[in-house]
């Protein structure tokens, strides 16, 4: 079990690696949290919803994911209040106190089934704790720290950042805080995101092990430009901050209170020609290219807070006088359309909102979520500028997760959708069957026009995460940018899904030189192939 003296100190990345590390020794490894408490979720396979750090440790594994890895997902939706999906599907809305005194209780047989599923098909399961295992207020009924450790009777190693300074007080602070048979199954240390010589630390080293009797298993170097998505919107902090070279594309994501999957936009900011900027404030749009409004966990709430800040100014004024374009996507894209209803309170205690009014929808937020992944290829009415050269559109795969049902608004739907003005983006099998590059959406099962845009395609929607993971869609889409700028087209750069492969084994590698591995095998119980 990987636990950490903080969140952030990279519990979940230092479990990837060992995920990747364990599959090159010829081991089949399997990520686990019993209890992710994240606004940036994965959908699996059959449709389920779980924490972002799970999916990804899972292809780290070469696995699909499941819902065993991640058994119970807290979505939190406003102050002390949260949506809770177990084994992927939404049960409840619940307080902090509720969830402590009603949900804790019976959440141990939850999580335990889930782990012994895993114990029985995987050569070793990777856990990883959540925040820290000394947080004494909620030792009582953790299920996600050491009391797990304790039913599953798993070694821990511990991990606390240097970067954030303090690192020998957080190991010992928290080995003090713990009981004596928890800290009895700590069996290393782990010091992450150190920048330095390792010479001047190393006096520090020694007087940790001395002082605690426990082995400092590695020094891990702080890695700039990590290309493993984050789960956690702290990693924002750094990226809102970060000065950024100039690069001649400039795309601006919104950064609401409740900003979900902000991976999204990952492969964006890895192109070479592109700088993403992450902004809570109207003073620093600057002039972009594109505007983003990402998902969020609360659209309404969340569009008043850019009423709050004059974002709601700034980025339509931005999109009527200059060739900003403005695109929003899942809950971004809801607030673009006309009015949004919420009469089930399912999001917000408000049950009625007014939009930004740029595309001609209505969003109505139901009890049922969508979970589902897609395919579908980039319609021909669509648009966005696509390479007329081809003889084919690009295709598309992505995942839909969002509660809301968005249609066109019935005052407007001869006047506006229907006419020319506005436009669907994308034709979308949900039975992930492949879709035929002529195929319209007429006649044919399960496929369905999908996205709104206006005819010059300088504002647009949809409920596609992960869609400029698409590598086809997202450089014909960066490279009209360029046009529109009278920059000539770059083409291909990269395969999204190739840079993610080459970062596991990248990271995996660094580990592999900084830990003591023989030690870590020997904790794990395993032989060591390698």
């Amino acid at each position: 079990m990987l636990q950490g003296t903080a969140s952030d100190v990279g519990k979940s990345i230092v479990t990837t690696a060992l995920c990747r590390l364990f599959l090159q020794d010829g081991y089949q490894p399997a990520p686990y949290k019993s209890q992710n408490m994240a606004l940036n979720s994965y959908v699996t396979l059959d449709g389920k919803e779980i924490g972002r750090a799970q999916g990804v440790q899972a292809e780290a594994c070469g696995l699909p994911a499941t819902t065993d890895m991640n058994p119970i997902l807290i979505k939190p939706i406003k102050d002390m209040h949260s949506q809770i999906v177990v084994h992927g599907v939404p049960k409840m809305q619940m307080s902090a106190m509720d969830y402590r005194n009603h949900f804790l209780p019976q959440a141990k047989t939850i999580v335990l089934d889930a782990l012994d599923r895993l114990r029985e098909q995987y050569d070793i399961v990777l856990m990883e704790g959540a925040g820290s295992p000394a947080e004494i207020n909620l030792k009582d009924r953790d299920i996600v720290n050491m009391n797990l450790a304790g039913w599953a009777d798993a070694p821990v190693l511990l991990i606390s950042d240097i970067d954030r300074g303090g690192v020998f007080a957080s190991l010992v602070g928290t080995l003090e805080l713990l009981e004596p048979h928890e800290r009895a199954r700590v069996k290393g240390f782990i010091i992450n995101k150190f920048r330095g010589d390792l010479a001047l630390l190393q006096p520090g080293l020694d007087w940790l092990t001395e002082r605690t009797g426990i082995p400092v298993l590695g020094v891990l170097p702080y890695i700039p430009e990590l290309r493993i998505e984050a789960e956690d919107s702290v990693v924002l902090d750094e990226l809102q901050y970060r000065r950024q070279k100039e690069k001649e594309l400039d795309i601006v994501v919104i950064r609401y209170p409740r900003i979900s999957n902000f991976t999204d936009f990952d492969a964006l900011g890895w192109e070479p020609d592109v700088v993403v900027r992450y902004v809570s404030n109207a003073d620093d749009l600057g002039e972009p290219d594109v505007i983003i409004l990402p998902g969020t966990k609360d659209t309404i709430s969340d569009l008043a807070f850019l009423r709050e800040r004059g974002l709601d100014r700034a980025i339509t004024e931005g999109w009527r006088e200059r060739e900003v374009q403005l695109v929003g996507i899942c809950g971004g894209y809801q607030m673009l359309g006309e009015r949004l209803f919420d009469p089930y309170a399912v999001e917000s205690e408000t049950k009625q909102a007014e939009g930004l009014g740029l595309l001609p929808l209505v969003t109505t937020f139901s009890k049922e979520k969508r979970t589902v992944r897609v395919k579908g290829i980039v319609a021909k009415e669509c648009p966005l500028r696509v390479d007329e050269n081809k003889e084919t559109r690009p295709t598309v795969e992505a995942y839909e997760i969002h509660m809301g049902i968005t249609e066109s608004d019935e005052s407007a739907r001869t006047a506006r959708l229907r006419s020319e003005d506005y436009r669907p983006l994308f034709i979308l099998n949900t039975e992930t069957k492949e879709v035929e590059a002529d195929s319209s959406a007429e006649g044919i099962e399960s496929v369905h026009l999908e996205g709104c845009g206006s005819a010059d395609g300088k504002v647009w929607g949809t409920y596609l995460h992960g869609l400029f993971d698409n590598d086809e869609f997202r450089r014909t889409w960066l490279d009209g940018l360029r046009l529109q700028k009278g920059l000539p087209p770059i083409g291909e750069t990269f395969q999204a899904a190739v840079y993610k492969t080459q970062e596991f084994d990248r990271v995996a590698e660094i580990v592999r030189n900084h830990l003591d591995l023989d030690r870590i095998y020997e904790i794990a119980g395993l032989r060591k192939n390698r």
